[in-house]
C-alpha cells in the first residue's frame, strides 16, 4: 500500500509529490499525459520559468522527482476511486488497482470552448483567456474579447492596462447596461455587437474576427474565457463536495486542501478559482505537505 496516491502529474501533482518525496513517503503519481497547457508553447508568470515551453518545466520537474526513490510516475488513466476501510483505492482503465491511504486529487480542468468556426484550433496561440498570462506579450497590438459571459466585461475593464485598441464582441452573449457601456467608453474599448461567425488567421494566429454581416474586424490576438468543467467524473463518485466556480465546478477544500472526503485532499485548478502554474505549484506544495501531516495524526 502507498502512503499517498496522486491523481494527475502536472503542476499540481508534481508540486505535492516533491514535498511528500522529500518526506520519504511512499508515493504513487499517476497522470494520462493531458496537462491543461498542453496547446501553448510558452508559460508566462512563473519565476524562474518565464518564458518557457511548460512542458520543459514539467519534464525538469519530473527528472527532478526521479532522484526520490520512494515517488513513482505511473502513465495511466484513473477510472475510478473509492474509499476502503484502510485509505483509498483507485482503479485505471487498465484494470490495474492501486491502494493508499491518502489522495491528492491533482485532476485539473477542461476547458469547454464554443463551436465557432477557427477558434478551437488557435487555442493557447492567437486565442488566449488570461491577461496575466499572455497580455504582455500582445501589449499595445489590437486585442478583440469574445463574450461568452459576463466575465468578458471583466476582461474588458482589465485589457486597457496592455493595449489602447481593445475591441469587445458582445456576440449575443451578454447585454451590456448603459452604465456598463459608459465604463467601458471610459476605458477606451470598442463594442461590436455583430454576432462572430469565425476567427479567422493564418496558422495558429489571429488575422481578423468575421461577422455574421460579412465584415472583418482585424485584430492580433482574442482572449476569451471559457466555462471549464472538472476532468474526470469520480470526484462527485467519492463523494466529495463540488461548489460553483466563476468559471464552472471546483472541488471544495478547507484551506490546507482537505475535502469534505476523509483523507481526500485536491489541489490546482480542480480545487482553485483562480487557475496559473504560480498558483497551482503553491496549491500542490500545501497539500502535499497537508498530507503527510494528516498520516501523521496532525
Amino acid at each position: 500500500m502507498q502512503d499517498v496516491i496522486i491523481i494527475g502529474g502536472s503542476f499540481a501533482g508534481l508540486a505535492a509529490a516533491l514535498q511528500l518525496g522529500r518526506a520519504r513517503r511512499q508515493v504513487l503519481i499517476v497522470d494520462a499525459g493531458q496537462p491543461r497547457n498542453r496547446f501553448a508553447q510558452h508559460a508566462h508568470g512563473f519565476l524562474g520559468h518565464d518564458g518557457r515551453p511548460p512542458q520543459a518545466i514539467l519534464q525538469d520537474a519530473r527528472d527532478q522527482l526521479a532522484h526520490y526513490p520512494s515517488v513513482r510516475l505511473l502513465q495511466g488513466t484513473v477510472a475510478g476511486a473509492a474509499r476502503t476501510a484502510d485509505g483509498v483505492q483507485v482503479e485505471l482503465t487498465s484494470g490495474d488497482a492501486f491502494s493508499a491511504r491518502r489522495l491528492i486529487l491533482a485532476t485539473g480542468v477542461v476547458d469547454r470552448l464554443p463551436e465557432l468556426p477557427g477558434l478551437q484550433e488557435r487555442w493557447g496561440e492567437g486565442v488566449v483567456h488570461c491577461p496575466y498570462c499572455h497580455g504582455y506579450e500582445v501589449a499595445d497590438r489590437r486585442l478583440g474579447i469574445l463574450a461568452l459571459s459576463k466575465l468578458a466585461l471583466h476582461q474588458a475593464h482589465m485589457l486597457p492596462d496592455w493595449s489602447a485598441q481593445i475591441t469587445l464582441f458582445t456576440n449575443t452573449a451578454v447585454d451590456l447596461s448603459s452604465a456598463a457601456r459608459a465604463d467601458l467608453d471610459a476605458r477606451g474599448v470598442r463594442i461590436i455587437e455583430t454576432p462572430v461567425a469565425e476567427v479567422a488567421g493564418a496558422g495558429r494566429s489571429v488575422e481578423a474576427i468575421r461577422l455574421q454581416d460579412g465584415t472583418s474586424v482585424p485584430i492580433d490576438a482574442l482572449f476569451v474565457t471559457p466555462a471549464t468543467t472538472l476532468a474526470l467524473p469520480f470526484v462527485e463518485q467519492l463523494g466529495c463536495a463540488i461548489e460553483d466556480g466563476p468559471l464552472g465546478p471546483i472541488i471544495t477544500t478547507d484551506m490546507f486542501k482537505a475535502t469534505t472526503v476523509a483523507g481526500v485532499f485536491a489541489a490546482g485548478d480542480a480545487a482553485h478559482a483562480m487557475h496559473s502554474i504560480s498558483l497551482a505549484v503553491a496549491d500542490g506544495a500545501l497539500a502535499g505537505i497537508a498530507a503527510h501531516r494528516s498520516l501523521l495524526g496532525l
